[in-house]
């Protein structure tokens, strides 16, 4: 899985760069230390994507740590990322191709 992981997630920082969602300036240490899920209280959903569940997934793989099982981001996403975002559709078809990672033993 991990081959086809690395590629999802380089893929997903593509869209992001693409639709200009990727910022340069990372934010403060107590947003990123925020215990909310998704940093709800500190981050928009697109900054917790390049933040916080990019690197953390590629420490990850970096270290050969075990990965998250049974995760699935896509459902939160559908419900905070605005219609009118620019690469709505393809960002969320990435976060379903990401989940579907994690939902399949045999990927």
């Amino acid at each position: 899985m991990t081959p086809l992981l690395l590629q999802r997630l380089e893929q997903l920082e593509t869209l992001l760069r693409d639709h200009q969602h990727w910022q340069e300036t990372p934010p403060s240490a107590s947003a990123l230390a925020s215990d909310q899920p998704f940093c709800l209280d500190t981050l928009e959903p697109l900054e917790w994507l390049q933040w916080v569940l990019i690197p953390r997934l590629r420490a990850l793989i970096a270290a050969q740590q075990p990965l998250p099982q049974n995760f699935a981001i896509a459902p939160y996403f559908e419900v905070a990322l605005a219609a009118a975002t620019p690469g709505h559709a393809p960002i969320l078809r990435s976060l379903t191709q990401l989940d579907a990672l994690f939902m399949d033993d045999r990927a």
